[in-house]
This record gives C-alpha cells, sequence and structure tokens, in this order.
C-alpha cells in the first residue's frame, strides 16, 4: 500500500476540518439513514470539549466519529461513527473507533459508552466493546449499549495528519448507499 492510501485519524480542529467532518455526517445521518431530520448537529458539537476526528486516505476524507466526557468521574461517550460508501469493507471504521477510545483513555477516561446500531454489534465485540443492557430505541431504530474499560485501549498515533486544505470528499460515484458503520 502506497503511503498515500494509508488510512489516518486525526483530530479536526480547525474550522475546514470541522466542516469536513460535519459534510459527512450530514452525508450519513441525514441524507443516506434518514434516521435524523434536517441536521444532526447537537449541542455537544458546540460543546468545547467535544473531539472531533476525520478519517482520511490521502487527501480524501473518508470517516468520522466524535467523543465527549459524560461526566467528571472518566466516562465518556464514542458516537456519530460514520464512514462514507466505497469505504466500509476495510478498516477505516476500525482505525476511527481504536482513535477515540485511545484519545479518551489519553485524557484520563476510565470508561467509554456508545448505542451501537444491532448490525454492527459484531464489530464492535472484535474490537473488545461489551454489551451494557439490553437494546433500546436510539433515534428511532434499535441500538445496543455498549461499553469499553479504556485501561485497555492502546497508544495514540497521530502521524502524517494531512493538511485539512487538501481535503476532499470521494468522487459522486461513491454516493451514499447502506451504511455498515455506526455509533448512535
Amino acid at each position: 500500500m502506497r503511503p498515500s492510501e494509508r488510512i489516518v485519524c486525526w483530530r479536526a480542529v480547525d474550522p475546514s476540518a470541522k466542516s469536513w467532518h460535519m459534510r459527512i455526517r450530514h452525508r450519513i445521518f441525514v441524507e443516506e439513514q434518514r434516521v435524523i431530520p434536517f441536521t444532526d448537529v447537537d449541542d455537544w458539537d458546540r460543546d468545547p470539549g467535544t473531539v472531533h476526528v476525520l478519517a482520511g486516505r490521502g487527501s480524501v476524507a473518508i470517516g468520522t466519529v466524535r467523543l465527549y466526557r459524560t461526566d467528571t468521574a472518566g466516562r465518556w461517550k464514542g458516537d456519530r461513527l460514520a464512514v462514507l460508501p466505497g469505504h466500509r469493507a476495510g478498516i477505516v471504521g476500525m482505525r476511527l473507533v481504536r482513535f477515540a477510545v485511545s484519545t479518551a483513555a489519553a485524557a484520563g477516561g476510565d470508561v467509554m459508552d456508545a448505542f451501537v446500531q444491532l448490525q454492527n454489534v459484531n464489530f464492535f465485540e472484535r474490537l473488545g466493546w461489551e454489551h451494557n443492557g439490553p437494546p433500546v430505541p436510539y433515534y428511532g431504530l434499535p441500538h445496543q449499549p455498549m461499553t469499553f474499560e479504556l485501561s485497555r485501549a492502546g497508544n495514540l498515533a497521530e502521524s502524517e495528519i494531512p493538511d485539512d486544505a487538501c481535503l476532499r470528499l470521494p468522487a459522486a460515484r461513491d454516493a451514499p448507499s447502506a451504511l455498515l458503520v455506526t455509533m448512535s
């Protein structure tokens, strides 16, 4: 695999990167899945403690996740995991989830929670997540509450972060189809 094809995850800090993060989420949760009407932006997106993450392959933005602390006792939540069509069969979702848990662990977190669409439970189990109660409705769809002990998270590696100004979405031929990887 050429270096430009490597999948890299990084924090979307500047306005350009956050814009790409929001575009991918809108494309998946509003346009494709139609789970959330109009916009999936909420109060957590305005919270300065929320971490927005992008995944890219070369200069192409292909996935997102966000995470935030839910209490002062070290509990975090990961959500809005979204991978664009045409990139879901690979390791993008895995890299995003691992980046999220590593980021929360590095910030002193103890546990990360997520509501996972039922078709994605096996994916999260393979990454070491555990069930935390029975499925519950979340945005009108059944989701499995899951948890991850952050003491098991690996080291966070932020290397070869692409220049946000060069990012773009995949070509139109990668228009949305069915989402396979979602964290609430």
